[in-house]
């Protein structure tokens, strides 16, 4: 049997999906081993807002990875505009984060659920074209993680490992709200 060569300075695209719960906490399990391997990590959340504490925060903030959350919550918590103008800071913040050259992952939490907003536009802001050209740009050596529902089918093509989490049951669907340590 060949074995193929191991990746050496090929930073992978990874992409967690679907409507399971996981995505997140996966790549942010992903961050910790990295940073357990002396690695520079960066997480920054596209619709996680500043103004709520969340228990990987906390945690990162000791690890010493870099967390910023850049969104404004919820699409329907505000008006169009104040989402438009968090998302237009975050990603203008990503491109200079991912071409640094100063990281070696940097995770783009819940960069897929923006990119499928459809309560007002947001491709004059990022496209999927625009993350397509980010991802090439990148530092060869640079992982990449996206994670959030509805990824689209242009990033699962260019990623190099796709993870879909698939609901079965969760208590949310009974009305019990998110729970700390669990979900924030």
């Amino acid at each position: 049997m060949r074995r193929l060569p191991p990746y050496k300075k090929k930073g992978r695209i990874i992409v967690y999906t679907g409507d399971g719960k996981g995505k997140t906490t996966a790549a942010l399990g992903l961050a910790i081993r990295a940073v357990g391997r002396g690695k520079k990590v960066a997480v920054i959340q596209f619709i996680k807002s500043p103004e709520r504490t969340y228990g990987e925060h906390l945690i990162f903030q000791k690890l010493g990875i870099e967390m910023y959350q850049m969104g404004a919550g919820f699409t329907w918590t505000k008006t169009p505009e104040v989402h438009r103008q968090a998302l237009k800071a975050a990603w203008e913040f990503t491109k200079e984060k991912v071409l640094s050259g100063m990281y070696d992952l940097i995770v783009l939490d819940e960069l897929n659920n923006a990119l499928a907003i459809d309560r007002f536009p947001v491709d004059d802001i990022v496209s999927v074209q625009d993350v397509l050209r980010l991802m090439e740009k990148r530092p060869p050596d640079l992982h990449l993680v996206i994670t959030g529902r509805s990824a689209n089918r242009k990033l699962i093509e260019a990623a190099d490992i796709v993870t879909e989490m698939k609901l079965i049951k969760h208590d949310y669907e009974k009305g019990v709200t998110a729970m700390k340590g669990i979900e924030l």
